[in-house]
Parts: C-alpha cells; structure tokens; sequence
C-alpha cells in the first residue's frame, strides 16, 4: 500500500492492485444486477452485529448504552444519497485498512488469472470471489464510511472516503456511536434507487432472512441527514417523530429456526446467497432439527460452482456455529470434515455453552455427534441425487469430486458409503468426463472377472493411450482411467468394493484368469531359448534403469512398457511426491517387451552398440508412454537419429 499524502489524522493511500482491478471488474460485469449493492452492505452489517454479540459474551460493556442490535437504511432524494448505518461491532484505523483497502484473501491472483472478459463468466467468478463492499461503487461515485469499534472512545472514529479511482482517504473524527455508518453518494444513472418502495423490495428479497431488524424511516421521515441529527440528540421532538415512524422490514427470524414447511424455496435461496457470499442459487440444501438427548438444527448447503479458494485446506469458513442463535464462529473445521469443506451453511446448538472456545470444540462429544450427524445427512443428500437426478449430481461431481475422494482417507469408517458416489472415466466411453459409478462397472463386469480394473496417469490423454490397455482394450474389458493427483491416494485405501478388489495395471504380472486365452500361447514364447536371450541381453544393458525385463502378453500393438512390481510405490505417486519437494528415489521398473512386436524383433537382429542405443530407446519409449521424463533428452535424440541412419543404410542395401 502506498502512503501518498498526511495531513496530521488524515491520510490518503492507495487501493491494493487486486482491489482496483476487482472494483473495474465489478462496475462493468455487474451492472446488470445493481441492486445487490445493498443485499452486500446488509450482510456486512448483520456479520458486525453476530461479532458484536459474540465478543459481548466475554465484556457485555461492550453494548455500551444501546444493547439492542439493528441496522438502518435511509436515503436522501435531494443529496441523492442512500446511507446503511449498524450499531455492531465497528472498525478501529488498522481494520479499516485491512477490510475496505486490501483484500487478504488466498488464491486471489489465481482467481483474477482465471477471468476470461467475458462479462458474464466473470460476474459469477466475482460472485464465487465475493464482492461485499466494493459493490458499492457499482451504483456509488463516492462512497463514505463512518464508523467506530466498540470499547472505544469516542475520539477514535474513523472515516474513509473514496471515489474508487485509486486511492481513498482516511481520517481520525469524533464519532458518539459504535457501529458503521455506509453513506453511498449515488450515479446519475443509479437514483432509481433513491424509492423506499424499491428499497423495500430489495430487501424483503435479498435480506428477509436476517435474524435482526432492518429499519426504515416511513416516507415522510426518509431524510437520512435529519434522522442521523435527530439520532444524536439535536432535536428531541424530531427524533420522537422518527422512532414512532419507524418500521421493520423483514422478518427478522433466523431462518434455520422455522418450520421447513414454512420457508419458501427463494427464501432457502437467498439466505445461501447470504452466508455463502454467492451469486448463484444453491445446487442442493438440507435443512434439519434435530430432538431429544441432543438437540440442534442446522441448515446445510451445496454450491452450484466449486469456490476459488476450495483447494486452500486451511480455508474453512463454511459453516457458521451459534449457540443458541447467538453467533459463535464461522471456520469451526470441526463440523464437518475437510472433504467436505465446501459446504456452507449454519449449526445452531442448544446444547454447547455460550463461551464455547476452539479448544472446547476439539474435544467436546456434542460436536462430534454433531459433525457425525451433519455428515450422514449430507452424503445421504448426496445419495439421493445421485440417484434421483444424474444430471444434477454430475455438475456436484464436475465442481468437487476431486474434494470428496479426500473422505477416503479421513474417514475409514465411510469409505463404503463415499466409494458407491464415486465417479470415474473409463474406456467404456473414452471420455474425460467422470460418470462411472463403481456399481456401474461391476454390472457390466464379465461373470469370470475378478478384479477392478484402473490405470492411473497424470493426465487423462496419458491414462487413455497408456500402452498397459491394449490387451485389456482387445479383450473388451473396462478400464478405470484415473488422472486426478489425489487418485494416488485414493487406490491406496480404496483396495475393493463390493467383495472385488481394485488393481491397478501397471503393476505385478497381468493374469487375467480365464479371460486370459492367450496365456498358453504367452508361456510358450517366454519358454523360448530365443526369447530368454534376448531377455538377458536387454537387462545387462539397462541394469541401472530396470529392476527387471520380462516378456509380456499385456501389449498387442506397442513394443514394451514399464510396470511396478505388485506392493511398491507407482511411478507416477514417485513423480507427483517428488514434485512437492519430498526426498523419495525412485525405484527401478520392470520393462516388460512385446517379443512379436516389429520393434522388437528388429532389436533381436542388433549387435554390438546398436543394439545398446536401440535397448536405450525402447525404455524411453516406454517412459514417455507413460508420462515419464527423460534423465537425457539429448542422448535420445542423438540414438534416435542413429537408429533412423541405421535402417535407412539398411533398406538401401536391400
């Protein structure tokens, strides 16, 4: 941040880069939905007033002389001016700076590399980004916040003024009241706003679901100048006018304490938008009340679009904790497991101690109950779309399968219940789209099958040409094709399901049983004096590359692939923990050769150095098959060039 001018309290800085350049984007691909400027500023004040009431549990004094929590919408038709005042939490100096001049969040270079200039595509990353109060300047020319913490002297007020073009100022003022006071000075093209009818509107659909009450003068009292003046004391007859004209505008009840029955889908929908800090409708919900020895409601949500910050583990702001409809948290990791750190939502319990702390949380029964019920509850909802509506349950796959497969390894006891929403690519369709179940796959299973089959790459196009299909491929066998980073894990507690076990086949020797006709016609080439030979001589070449050499019935068109043996680490988990900068040799493969292959055959005519280069080759054949890095490009090149020579010279002869 760039300090540009001081004038004793007062100085003037400039915006952090990311902040600039989410205010353009926010003006120009936004501005189809303006009115969300003031759904954002209500949701900031109702997230004061839950902090407020939260850090009142430790110093009540805190309410100073005004324990009752509201938020305030005015405008002024001749200032054209709408103003959003909250008597919650407030700001000091330094949380000004932090909240309104920068923006702290993980992954945001990432997320503005991913916009496209596609206004449309990227009024939904800004949505999934959260756009809070720079929404402001959507509507706003110049935008004016008061605002003082609570617990603090008068004296310490604050004032940030800015016309979002760069910079914004910032001063010391004299402010009596705790809160924050958000006063938009309106565009021309945006004083439609400037109708308490409209306002109204907006926020019965936006913002009905906040759990205090929205407050707006009545018409004739709408001046947001005279009802500030009469709120500090300057003028008593006015300010009697204005608290028996005032009116609250929602319902001002916790959504998630009503009855299902009563809740109508919008509301569901815009009380997501609201603690998911959304643009989009929710893909699925779950809304539950729970009775007895362990009383609590929650009220859960799954997300249309996968957020920018979802593969941040540290990131765990989705589900809000209140004690008793008062506010507690909104990270507690301990509701729901990290492979399900999308969801979003609230828990409110009846059964936790108001002072809860962290520490609490991590070793208490109810939260365990909690978290164990509110996961059954959400892979049940799961279930049920999977099975009820395919369409909608391959966007959740789409957004977060690659999360989910994570509960594998968190949580031993649902591997069964998470395997069976598993979704896969396989060579049944060759497509990169994961729509496979695990139940799909053993149905179309032949009777005499034993195992599932899967190939793991780094990269799908790797996994679909990977050479260890083609015999699978011949004999119509379905292949899994896995390309996702974390599949690595994933098939290490993933070892069956269903009472069939899940092998991989890129490692130990392939035995397809009674699928396997050639296998006969397999033993009697590797029985062969010629081939042993041959065998012999490939491995005294590359005795420092290969653990092994082997003839193999796996291949039908290329000439030779690398496979581990049966119980250690594959290739590709090598290369990937490697990459993360673990200290993790790789092993030596085994080369397995296709002895018809041409390639092959040719090889066993070499002698001397030419059959060295050509042994050479075919094992970095069959690296780079697989995705493999050459330890010697140069060298390769160099032999492949000498082979090329070699058989040229060859048929010329000829």
């Amino acid at each position: 941040m760039k300090l540009m001018a001081v004038e004793a309290q007062k100085e003037t800085l400039g915006f952090q880069a990311e902040v600039q350049q989410l205010l353009d984007l926010m003006i120009h691909s936004l501005y189809s939905n303006k009115e969300i400027f003031l759904r954002e500023l209500i949701s900031n004040a109702s997230d004061a007033a839950d902090m407020l009431r939260f850090e009142a549990l430790k110093d009540d004094g805190l309410y100073e002389d005004e324990p009752e929590l509201k938020i305030r919408v005015e405008y002024n038709k001749d200032n054209k001016t709408i103003t959003v005042l909250d008597n919650g939490i407030g700001m000091s100096r330094e949380d000004v700076v932090e909240n309104l001049g920068t923006i702290a969040k993980s992954g945001t270079q990432e997320f503005f590399n991913s916009l496209t200039g596609d206004q449309n595509k990227d009024s939904q990353l800004i949505g999934q980004f959260g756009v809070g109060f720079y929404s402001s300047f959507i509507v706003a020319e110049k935008v004016e916040v008061t605002t003082r913490k609570a617990g603090a002297p008068r004296t310490e007020g604050v004032r940030w003024t800015s016309e979002g073009a760069g910079d914004y100022t910032i001063e010391t003022v004299d402010r009596p009241k705790r809160g924050t006071k958000v006063v938009l000075h309106l565009r021309e093209d945006a004083t439609e706003f400037l109708d308490g009818f409209r306002l109204r509107h907006i926020i019965k659909k936006y913002s009905d679901h906040i759990s205090l009450p929205i407050i707006m003068p009545s018409e004739n009292t709408g001046n947001d100048e005279s009802s500030d003046e009469a709120r500090k004391g300057n003028g008593k007859e006015k300010a009697s006018k204005l608290v028996t004209a005032d009116e609250t505008v929602n319902s001002a009840t916790a959504l998630w304490t009503r009855n299902k029955k009563d809740i109508k889908e919008e509301e569901y929908n815009e009380f997501y938008k609201h603690v998911g800090h959304d643009f989009e409708d929710p893909l699925a919900y779950v809304h539950t009340k729970v009775e007895g020895k362990l009383e609590y409601s929650s009220l859960l949500f799954i997300p249309s679009r996968a957020p920018f910050d979802l593969w941040d583990r540290q990131q765990r702001h989705g589900v809000k904790l209140y004690v008793k409809r008062v506010f507690i948290m909104d990270d507690a990791e301990q509701l729901v497991p990290a492979y399900l750190r999308f969801i979003r939502g609230v828990v409110d319990s009846d059964d936790l101690p108001l002072n809860v702390s962290r520490e609490i949380l991590q070793r208490n029964k109810t939260i365990d109950s909690i978290r164990s019920g509110m996961t059954r509850k959400i892979l049940d909802l799961l279930a049920k779309m999977a099975k009820d509506d395919s369409e909608k349950y391959a966007k959740f796959w789409k957004a977060f399968g690659r999360v989910m497969k994570e509960g594998v390894i968190e949580e031993a006891d649902k591997i069964e219940d998470l395997a069976s929403l598993f979704r896969f690519s396989s060579t049944q369709e060759d497509k990169e789209e994961q729509t496979v179940s695990l139940m799909d796959y053993i149905e179309r299973m032949p009777e005499d099958q034993e195992a599932i089959y899967y190939v793991i790459a780094d990269n799908f196009s790797t996994a679909k040409n990977s050479p260890h299909l083609e015999i699978f491929r011949k004999k119509g066998i379905e292949v899994l094709l896995l390309s996702d980073p974390v599949d690595e894990w994933l098939t290490t507690h993933l070892t069956e399901y269903e009472g069939k076990p899940l092998q991989s086949v890129t490692k130990g020797e392939l035995n397809l049983g009674k699928l396997d006709e050639d296998k006969e016609e397999a033993s009697e080439k590797e029985d062969s004096k010629q081939s042993d030979e041959l065998v012999d001589k490939i491995k005294k070449v590359l005795e420092s590359k290969v653990k092994d050499v082997r003839v193999t019935n796996r291949l039908t068109q290329s000439p030779a692939c690398l496979v581990a043996d049966e119980h250690e680490m594959g290739r590709n988990l090598e290369r990937i923990l490697q990459a993360s900068g673990q200290d993790v040799p790789m092993s030596k493969p085994i080369l397995e050769i296709n002895i018809d292959h041409p390639v092959v055959k040719k090889l066993a005519e070499a002698e001397g150095e030419q059959f060295d280069d050509w042994s050479h080759i075919l094992f970095d054949q069959a690296l780079l098959s697989e995705g493999g890095e050459l330890e010697d490009p140069a060298g390769f090149v160099h032999r492949l060039n000498n082979m090329f020579m070699a058989l040229d010279s060859s048929a010329k002869d000829d």
